[in-house]
């Protein structure tokens, strides 16, 4: 349970040995590949990169042919159904990815053939929108104007009277005429027939009111006849989509099988992204990157077939920042790799924090909840999901199985409280036979507010001074033993010292014991009178205020405790004044719901701030680099070997 060793791996192999030898390291999975130094990078090129642009298009290729077979075939599947097992072998079977990727051009032809579809009925759409108010026009739109007749299509805004434009065009002579061919809410369609000579001056005055020529210059005959033709087109149209989509629609027993292309395709790309942070001479080919120590001698020996030299060494303290992080921890604290990942990981060479975590964050879970009702629902939840289900992904993994663990906590503190739902057997039981029940408890979170708050002050310090030991033991092992003797060592006898005052009643001469010892402690190391003096006040006031609100920060456990019981408690109540059993239990399960959901995220929220807030600054250094070695990382199947 800590960080797992890395050793510093450089690789020389026969070039013509690369891609098996990048396919033995994806199936082993323990290798990550690393940008070589500039050192090591003279004379040398990195490969040609046009295998990796093609493995990214055939990825998104098949991803986009995925959506539309989900868009157009969906497929059911079963609730907590697991990702079906496919081998190594039948992954990269070259045949059954050649009638995939023959499906997946089928199938974007296809799609891409209804966008051009989609953008053509638009289109034509918008040309029958055009020609709607025109309709009833007898006149070829495609008709023009002589040299001694003019004629215009045009509107007017809706607003002017259309007895006042025609007014003013037979004002400006007998040779025009206007008619109105129809009228929407804010225009009104007109045609315009005038000799040429009076042309200008009825279009002059026209366009005073807002005249506006129509763009109907591209069509050729009626707005009727031009009607038709579109009409008959869309139907077209509307056709060849219906028979695109029912082809498409027939096509969901493939989807399994671009489902295994996509999985191929996304290992070919992290292949392929590996591939090009090695080095060709042309001949021979170089690797530089890190290896788990503990899988250094099973890799020396699946790479004794090839004719490669390769050299293993130890990071150096100075290489730590560069050096990746792999935790190794056991089925308890492997769950809280959740909370490490969300946070930060540590800084290689440090602390892990899981195993110093795992106890703290699991009890104050189930503290906060303290209900067995809860308790019972996530560890049926937990173990169903992951026997079920087998969640993969950085989160999905760690979420359910600490779940489980936390359900447990919930439900001992369920126990000790007495709580099942709130008060749920109590109310139910009154409401039945009239009789008064209630669980055993050790003690009430309602009735016993201050005991539960000094008890989660408590637990607040001892988890805190769990904290200042790892402290200690970091600065003893690192050599500084009078800088953990000063500072932590100090403020573990102040707490010893001011316990034995509570407890023995001895309160002056053990403050007097205080103050010197946290004059002798916190001056130390700081020159002159001055410099001791400021010392001793600053140290006083940050650790003061610091320890003061970092075991305050605590009361947040009661506080959990109580806002989850009193509100199960109410919704049992209002479900109970209704005296009718069928609604109390409808009621009650609307509230629990409720309140088991948000108390579900509040209670990780708050457990998570006191682990990363109050308990990691006393040891926890982070900025650690993940891991992220070449392997067989897939979607939607899991590789069995």
């Amino acid at each position: 349970m800590a960080i797992a060793k890395m050793k510093h791996l450089r690789l020389i192999a026969m070039q013509n040995d690369r891609e098996a030898l990048l396919r033995l390291l994806q199936r082993m999975g323990c290798v990550e590949i690393v940008e070589p130094s500039e050192a090591d990078a003279d004379g040398l090129a990195h490969p040609d990169p046009s295998g990796l642009a093609a493995a990214r298009e055939r990825c998104t290729a098949v991803e986009r042919a995925l959506g539309v077979l989900k868009r157009c075939a969906p497929q059911k599947t079963k609730f907590l159904e697991p990702r079906p097992g496919v081998t190594e072998a039948e992954l990269f079977d070259d045949r059954a990815a050649q009638e995939a990727l023959a499906a997946v051009e089928e199938i974007n032809d296809a799609d891409r053939r209804l966008n051009a579809i989609q953008s053509e009925r638009a289109k034509l759409l918008a040309q029958k929108a055009t020609l709607a108010p025109w309709l009833t026009l007898d006149l070829p739109l495609d008709t023009e104007s002589t040299p001694q007749v003019t004629i215009q299509l045009g509107t007017l805004p809706a607003g002017v009277p259309f007895e006042q434009a025609e007014g003013v065009v037979l004002a400006e002579g007998e040779l025009a005429q206007l008619t109105q061919v129809s009228k929407g809410p804010d225009q009104q369609y007109l045609l315009l027939v005038c000799h040429a000579a009076q042309s200008g001056a009825v279009l002059d005055q026209l366009k005073t009111m807002g005249w506006a020529r129509a763009g109907l210059r591209d069509f050729k005959g009626t707005a009727a006849e031009n009607n038709a033709r579109l009409d008959q087109e869309l139907a077209r149209l509307d056709q060849e989509a219906g028979e695109l989509e029912q082809k498409l629609a027939g096509m969901g027993g493939v989807t399994q099988t671009l489902k295994r292309l996509a999985d191929r395709s996304a290992v070919e790309v992290s292949r392929e992204e590996n591939r090009g942070r090695m080095l060709d001479s042309g001949k021979a080919c170089f690797l530089e990157g890190w290896v788990q120590a503990d899988r250094w001698p099973e890799l020396e020996k699946a790479l004794t077939p090839y004719a490669c030299a390769c050299e293993v060494t130890d990071p150096d303290p100075e290489d730590y920042p560069n050096v990746p992080v792999q935790l190794k921890n056991g089925w308890f604290t492997k769950p809280l790799n959740m909370v490490t990942d969300m946070y930060s990981l540590p800084a290689y060479g440090t602390v892990d924090p899981n195993p110093l975590m795992a106890p703290f964050f699991i009890l104050f879970y189930g503290m906060m909840m303290a209900d067995m009702g809860y308790g019972l629902l996530m560890m049926i939840a937990s173990v169903v999901i992951v026997k079920k289900k087998k969640p993969h992904g950085a989160t999905m993994r760690y979420m359910f199985p600490l779940l489980g663990l936390c359900g447990v906590s919930t439900f001992v503190w369920g126990a000790v409280t007495g709580g099942f739902f709130g008060d749920f057997l109590t109310q139910l039981v009154k409401l039945t036979t009239g009789g008064d029940f209630a669980l055993p408890a050790l003690f009430s979170p309602v009735d016993d507010a201050l005991a539960v708050l000094i008890g989660s002050l408590v637990l607040g310090l001892a988890q805190i001074f769990t904290g200042m030991a790892v402290s200690v033991y970091r600065k003893v092992k690192r050599g500084d033993i009078m800088d953990a003797l000063c500072n932590e060592g100090a403020w573990y006898m102040v707490f010893l010292l001011a316990g034995v005052a509570a407890v023995t009643g001895l309160v002056k001469p053990i403050v007097i014991a205080i103050i010197v010892l946290l004059v002798l402690t916190q001056s130390y190391g700081k020159k002159g009178i001055m410099g001791k003096l400021l010392g001793i006040g600053g140290s006083l006031y940050n650790n003061i205020t610091g320890y003061f609100s970092d075991i305050l920060s605590y009361s947040r456990l009661m506080a959990l405790m109580l806002a989850g019981a009193v509100v199960a408690q109410v919704f049992n109540t209002l479900g109970a004044i209704t005296n009718f059993v069928p609604t109390f239990i409808l009621i009650s399960i609307i509230g629990n719901a409720l309140n088991f959901a948000l108390n579900l995220l509040g209670c990780y929220v708050h457990d998570m701030r006191l682990q990363c807030l109050e308990y990691f600054k006393y040891y926890y250094e982070d900025g650690g680099k993940p891991f992220q070695p070449l392997e067989l990382n897939t979607t939607y199947y899991e590789v069995v070997k």
